[in-house]
């Protein structure tokens, strides 16, 4: 009797889930992609949508270590597709990429929909098969999966399906972390979802708020402790606390420190003139002031104003400002106090997920054979600049392997 030739059914039209297809696809294995939007890859258009930052420059070794308490199980997969790997495989496509001053590497369109327009033609061309509006709903007590479509609910079976539904963050894009209790009920454990690449509350004034609300922090450097190097950038005041790059840098470590120590004060530290040491500061502090408000001193000494400005009298005393040193010391480490971290919807991207230890090496789930996971729904977190759709890249093509694997002893029993 002839064996039916295997299909694999992939759930989530992510970069995660397209690039499994791919690797698939060039095996010679049916592949069907199911998503619950109307559209494929919406996600990954939205983070087109100011300059395509597909992957990162930097040397392998520095690059891996971006992933922080990820790096070690991610590190043979993204050396396997690092990001020379990717320039390469965008160039295949027919899209050109340079990389920009930082580091960062972007299509020369510096967008994302031709570069995703040509990816899903050559899946097709392929073979693979996309079905939109298909939400995953879980199994059947056969073990079948459960899809609800326009139509309808259906059930489908398939010789092996990789899971690649993204985190939490962005729901409205199909990120929305529905997962998490269906893979719980299985016996899969799952760290909680939470922001990362996100903003977080303060709590400013009325007057903060409604003056400087949008206002950018420029040139500015911050760390997460009185002590640490900190970190060049600039970010962006909110009605409510802070956001932007820098801040997204640190967010890892600000929520650790909140999750560590919930009773405890957290700060961000920032350094408002990071070209200018303490003493200089403190030298043009001292300078004479004569009828010069505070306001103007700072700003013909130092050339502080604006939104630094009133971030000061925001977080000061009345004595700390009249207080030459006291000022110097404020302007090159002001603790702005962290409460409590954006919504996980707003995030860019999610921390937590499926934990490694649940998954084998080819990223099949311990508790259910047949089913592998890749991109976000795993337990790994990266900052902006290219790092997490490497990620997602290279966990797609090591669950594909994995599949392969699976089929393979499969087929020999």
């Amino acid at each position: 009797m002839q064996t039916a030739a295997p299909v694999v059914g992939i759930i989530g039209g992510g970069p995660a889930g397209l690039m499994a297809a791919e690797v698939l696809a060039q095996a010679g294995v049916a592949v069907e992609v199911f998503d619950a939007m109307p559209s494929v890859g919406r996600k990954f258009l939205l983070a087109g949508v100011g300059g395509m930052n597909i992957t990162h420059a930097e040397p392998c070794a520095e690059f891996i270590q971006r992933y922080g308490a990820g790096s070690a199980p991610l590190a043979e997969m993204v050396r396997q597709f690092d990001g020379q790997a990717v320039r390469e495989w965008v160039h295949g496509l027919g899209i050109d990429t340079f990389v920009g001053s930082s580091g960062r590497v972007f299509p020369t369109e510096m967008k994302a929909a031709p570069l995703l327009r040509a990816w899903l033609s050559r899946l097709k061309a392929q073979g693979v098969r996309l079905h939109v509006r298909h939400r995953w709903l879980g199994w059947t007590p056969a073990g079948e999966l459960r899809l609800a479509t326009p139509e309808g609910e259906i059930t489908r079976r398939f010789s092996a399906v990789l899971l690649a539904l993204g985190g939490g963050s962005w729901a409205k894009l199909g990120s929305d972390g529905r997962w998490v209790p269906l893979l719980a009920a299985q016996g899969v454990a799952v760290a909680p979802l939470q922001p990362a690449n996100c903003g977080f509350d303060v709590g400013w004034s009325s007057y903060l708020a409604d003056k400087y609300a949008g206002a950018p922090l420029k040139a500015v450097a911050a760390a997460t402790s009185p002590s640490a190097v900190k970190r060049a950038g600039e970010f962006v005041l909110t009605a409510g606390g802070v956001e932007g790059s820098l801040v997204y840098a640190l967010s890892r470590e600000l929520r650790e420190q909140l999750l560590a120590e919930p009773s405890q004060p957290v700060h961000l530290y920032v350094d408002l003139l990071p070209q200018r040491s303490e003493a200089q500061i403190l030298a043009a502090l001292q300078q004479p002031r004569g009828a010069d408000s505070l306001a103007n001193h700072l700003r013909r000494k130092l050339k502080l104003e604006g939104v630094k400005t009133a971030l000061l009298h925001e977080l000061l005393s009345k004595p700390q400002l009249q207080d030459w040193p006291a000022l110097a010391a404020a302007i090159k480490s002001l603790p702005i106090p962290i409460r409590t971290p954006r919504p996980l919807d707003e995030a860019i991207s999610s921390a937590g997920g499926v934990r490694w230890e649940a998954l084998d090496a080819g990223l099949m789930l311990q508790a259910c054979p047949g089913v592998f996971v890749a991109g976000e729904m795993i337990d790994w977190e990266a900052p902006t600049g290219g790092y997490l759709l490497t990620a997602c890249f290279a966990t797609g093509r090591q669950a594909a392997k994995g599949i392969l694997a699976w089929l393979a002893t499969r087929a020999q029993a």
